[in-house]
């Protein structure tokens, strides 16, 4: 089978189009790009999704922090303490493990005329509960690193937009927000890399892959358990996070010049790679 045969088989095949079975037999670097680099649609899906919906909860979050109000404060100092505090692995085993003790048939939801059923079996599969333990964990990590830049916008800042007459949210739409961007950003940048890297424990987790339509890793697994050669799959994988990893970077990159662009040059912030090695 050619390479190209390969491609058009496999290339879709953890979205469930192409092949059924999985190759046998002798495995070519072909095959084992091919399928990885599938899997890997399922790790893009993972991030992009928990890092667009995290980015809004993020902000709430650092916002909510910085409120006077107890009733805002506590519950988003809870929330980032409780993810922060415990390790991703472990929330999600524990949201697998919630989700499947819910009721199968779902659950009932009266309103006194009618009663409605809130389906929940599509909460245990990873596509949607995975998604969510994401979502949540990189929401609190981004929260903290937003409510400390909020917390560093210059009171010059907040002053000159007083003098210019802005209150309430002009002010902090057309200041404050801009500032706490422009500040966060490259800590930011390294928590969406780590939330990509992040994507492979979904596969360690309880929440299993649906007729063999696993993420990247899973397909890394598959080939090492086959051959006996770690040696190929896994560094092929890494090769993939690697490029992108150096993708997250440009991308980035170009919002934060973006943000810094009314800067002098010798003082605009650039973005680097600062890999956690411990989270």
């Amino acid at each position: 089978m050619s390479c190209a045969q390969t491609i058009a088989d496999y290339g879709l095949r953890s979205i469930g189009i192409g092949e059924r079975l999985l190759p046998k037999g002798d495995m070519t670097l072909c095959e084992h790009a091919t399928l990885i680099g599938s899997g890997l649609i399922w790790n893009l899906y993972y991030g992009a999704l928990a890092l667009f919906f995290g980015f809004f909860l993020a902000n709430a979050i650092a916002v909510a922090k910085a409120s006077p109000n107890p009733w805002a404060k506590k519950p988003a100092e809870w929330f980032v303490f409780i993810f922060r505090g415990s390790p991703l692995f472990i929330q999600f085993f524990l949201a697998y493990e919630t989700f499947v003790l819910l009721p199968r048939a779902g659950i009932d939801i009266p309103l006194g005329f009618m009663t409605i059923t809130v389906a929940t079996s599509w909460l245990s599969k990873a596509w949607a509960g995975a998604l969510i333990v994401l979502f949540l964990n990189t929401a609190a990590y981004s929260g903290e690193i937003f409510y400390g830049a909020l917390r560093s916008v210059p009171k010059g800042d907040i002053e000159a937009a007083d003098a210019y007459g802005m209150s309430g949210w002009s002010r902090f739409r057309r200041v404050i927000w801009p500032t706490m961007m422009r500040l966060a950003w490259p800590a930011y940048t390294n928590e969406a890399i780590f939330l990509f890297h992040a994507t492979t424990l979904v596969y360690f987790s309880g929440f299993p892959a649906f007729q063999q339509k696993g993420d990247a890793l899973y397909y890394a697994t598959y080939f090492a358990s086959k051959t006996f050669n770690p040696f190929v799959a896994y560094p092929v994988i890494a090769a993939y996070f690697i490029l992108l990893t150096l993708a997250i970077i440009g991308l980035f990159g170009a919002v934060n010049r973006h943000l810094n662009r009314h800067l002098p040059k010798e003082r605009r912030s650039r973005i680097r790679l600062r890999p956690q090695i411990i989270r």
